[in-house]
């Protein structure tokens, strides 16, 4: 099946989903500042989407989860990410990101959080790998979008002479793998090297599917890098993107004035409110400390932003400051 993981210039360079970074605000902000080659949606819950469709007889896009799935014309092409244990609930939800619009869907099955793994979700996929082909299956007879998978190496321990196998055998249009296990969780390097072997195992087994690098990339000419040394298709760019909606266009975080740093801090404050509500104000905070940092006052400056209730507050404080600072 054609799709847009055809038409990609290799190497290539995407958008990690994020829980409470990659929300439509977020995008948003990246996308008018050096698009990447395939933007993410956070993660959702294909169990919670399915389950609270009937509450007051909600039409889906009136589901409160809904809000996880807005998007914009200017976020091309856009994979929405799902994750379920349940066969069933990835082929509605599948239906229905096909219906929203999206480009394609991707399963987690990476995800290392233990309330996400006692439903046999995300990391605990790499344990049941015949669920797991099911997932794939359940995705790819629900709609003609390409389906992905977003995994680790494996679970305990590195096992991608078993792991990758299985999912290479359900022919997905890509496969982006963390260097990491999962008993790894982000506390060790990302095992670049063993990209290495992966490439191997797919070059054998089924050349076709796409293969993405994810963990420790820094940035763009950092992610060139490591797509170059181990032979792989593209790079997944995560925390790199914090405090560097930029990063796509090539920048690093020392390449940009504080005022434009400030500035688009407030635009995503702003885009924030607009675009996802009712989620928590709170959760900008994250972007806050990540924004403002690295120079004399940054503390102080953070401090009175952390404080902000709204984006108008979070206004208030950048257009109030001595031109001097910036």
């Amino acid at each position: 099946m054609k799709s847009f993981w055809n038409n990609l210039s290799k190497p290539f360079f995407v958008m990690a989903p994020m829980a409470d970074v990659t929300d439509a605000a977020f995008r948003s902000l990246v996308a008018l500042r050096g698009a990447p080659d395939v933007f993410w949606t956070e993660f959702v819950s294909a169990d919670g989407v399915y389950h609270t469709r009937e509450i007051g007889k909600l039409k889906d896009e009136e589901n409160p989860l809904m809000r996880d799935f807005i998007k914009s014309d200017a976020e091309k092409p856009i994979v929405a990410q799902i994750f379920s244990s349940n066969p069933e609930n990835i082929a509605y939800v599948t239906k229905l990101v096909a219906k929203l619009g999206f480009d394609g869907v991707d399963i987690n099955m990476g995800c290392p959080d233990r309330t996400i793994e006692k439903q046999g979700c995300g990391a605990a996929m790499i344990k049941t790998p015949k669920l797991a082909q099911e997932i794939i299956r359940a995705a790819q007879v629900a709609s003609d979008m390409p389906v992905s998978v977003k995994t680790r190496v494996g679970y305990n321990k590195e096992s991608l002479d078993e792991w990758l196998p299985a999912l290479l055998e359900t022919h997905p249009a890509a496969i982006t793998l963390h260097l990491r296990t999962r008993k790894e969780m982000s506390l060790v390097p990302a095992q670049w090297e063993l990209m290495q072997k992966a490439v191997e195992i797919r070059d054998r087994l089924n050349p076709a599917v796409l293969l993405i690098g994810n963990g420790d990339v820094l940035d763009l000419e950092d992610a060139k890098m490591k797509v170059a040394e181990s032979g792989c298709d593209g790079a997944m760019i995560g925390r790199g993107m914090f405090g560097n909606p930029w990063v796509f266009a090539g920048r690093k975080p020392e390449d940009t004035p504080l005022e434009e740093k400030l500035a688009a801090l407030v635009e995503l404050a702003h885009g924030f409110e607009r675009l996802t509500p009712p989620k928590n104000f709170s959760i900008l905070k994250k972007h806050i400390k990540a924004f403002v940092t690295g120079f004399d006052g940054a503390a102080e400056l953070r401090a009175r932003l952390m404080d902000a209730q709204n984006a108008p507050q979070i206004e208030g404080i950048v257009t109030s400051l001595d031109k001097v600072v910036l």
